[in-house]
């Protein structure tokens, strides 16, 4: 590999699947509209669970954008993963149905609920009708790995292939994963995240999670930085990007809408909100450091922004330590707040949103916030101009994993 024109990993397609938007365009527009979906859970079983509130994607009608025999196979994860994941190739302009070099592209997506509605509906008819009654997808469609597997085998991607699994900021890793694949060689990789975890069965394993809110009111179930802070609210849905090799992309005419620069990841066990002040701040700074940038070039900060007060406190003293004097300055937003937290897909959402924001020159605002108590520039209200060539973006998982990604605007990536 040549010194003088190190491979580097552009994003040249997003395609969302969201709460708050069936595409890319209006999940950006909403996002930096401010706009809250955060509502009552519908979802059929799930009226009389003490979780009432989340992100649901609604309007959602897999069957107009994903042919029936995979259907059959998957569960609606997987659905969002295949809807976001074409939505993505098209921004990019690669096509999926028979690529010029299928093993030049790769495919790598995180999930952290699996399956669960479709395993629901297979368990019940095995204790309710007997075994033979139980689908042979059974034994693949709720496996984490579902949505790898059957975007590669939709669109004949016959590249480095992967599945991460490590709690919610196995978004943010996924997308390194795919980056260091593209440096070492790999032309293109198809990489995200997509959650369904609105089904009875998974609903009743995230009551597990202490730090869930159960709140009733839209209003009030997911507000972080604030001293009214419960817990978070949880969403489905998700984001894919393409993600290749920025050369190939200007050659072909493709434009370069942002670069994966630099990531770092650490882990400091499960709910140990203090301890992740430490770990958050090393991976930031191995992220700033393998993105050659320095702390004041961060111009916009996308949160974990978790909910809970012990959390919320570590996570704004992790920025304190890793940006130093800038931490107080520099831009920070969660729009996550007003569609929920997708779990793995949250901060590959978030990184979509980044690019979106660099683009406009907006900093997005933080739904539902109004009165933070911790000392940073937290963007509440409505959208803030900024000139933005470079976002941080942040994610910590219950089970204790830390992530930080540097996101460099397109136009910069040469710096």
């Amino acid at each position: 590999m040549s010194t003088e024109h190190p491979r580097r990993a552009a994003v040249t397609g997003i395609g969302v699947i969201a709460p708050n938007g069936l595409s890319t365009d209006a999940y950006g527009k909403s996002v930096r509209e401010g706009l809250s979906v955060l509502d009552r859970i519908t979802r059929e079983g799930c009226q009389d669970q003490p979780l009432k509130i989340a992100g649901e994607v609604r309007a959602f009608d897999a069957s107009t954008l994903i042919e029936e025999r995979f259907l059959v196979q998957t569960d609606r994860f997987t659905h969002f993963a295949m809807a976001g994941a074409s939505l993505a190739l098209d921004d990019a302009g690669l096509g999926r149905d028979d690529p010029e070099e299928p093993f030049s592209i790769g495919v790598v997506t995180a999930a952290g609920s699996g399956g669960g509605e479709f395993g629901q509906r297979e368990l019940q008819k095995l204790w309710g009708q007997g075994s033979k009654f139980v689908g042979p997808y059974q034994s693949i469609a709720w496996f984490y790995a579902a949505s790898t597997g059957q975007i590669s085998i939709r669109g004949g991607f016959k590249g480095p292939c992967g599945v991460v699994a490590s709690d919610e900021a196995g978004g943010l890793d996924a997308l390194a994963h795919a980056a260091r694949a593209v440096r070492r060689g790999t032309e293109a990789v198809v990489v995200g995240s997509a959650e369904a975890p609105l089904a009875p069965y998974s609903m009743t394993c995230q009551l597990g999670y202490p730090e869930l809110s159960t709140a009733d009111d839209p209003d009030r179930a997911y507000r972080p930085f604030t001293a009214a802070a419960r817990g978070f609210a949880p969403a489905e849905g998700g984001a894919m990007l393409v993600v290749e090799d920025e050369k190939r992309a200007r050659e072909r005419g493709a434009p370069v809408r942002a670069v994966l620069a630099g990531h770092g990841a650490t882990f400091t066990g499960a709910s140990r909100w203090e301890e992740s002040r430490e770990g958050l701040a090393r991976a930031i700074q191995v992220a700033l450091e393998e993105a050659g940038c320095a702390p004041e070039e961060i111009d916009v900060v996308f949160a974990d922004a978790l909910g809970v007060p012990t959390a919320d406190r570590a996570e704004v003293l992790a920025l304190g330590d890793a940006l130093g004097a800038h931490a107080a300055r520099v831009p920070v937003t969660a729009p996550k707040t007003g569609i929920g937290r997708a779990y793995c897909a949250a901060p590959v959402l978030d990184t979509a949103a980044a690019v979106l924001a660099m683009e406009h020159g907006l900093v997005p605002p933080t739904p539902h916030v109004f009165d933070i108590c911790h000392d940073i520039d937290l963007v509440m209200s409505r959208a803030r101009p900024v000139e933005l060539r470079t976002a941080l973006v942040l994610s910590r998982g219950l089970m204790g994993s830390n992530a930080a990604l540097v996101v460099r605007r397109g136009g910069d990536a040469a710096r």
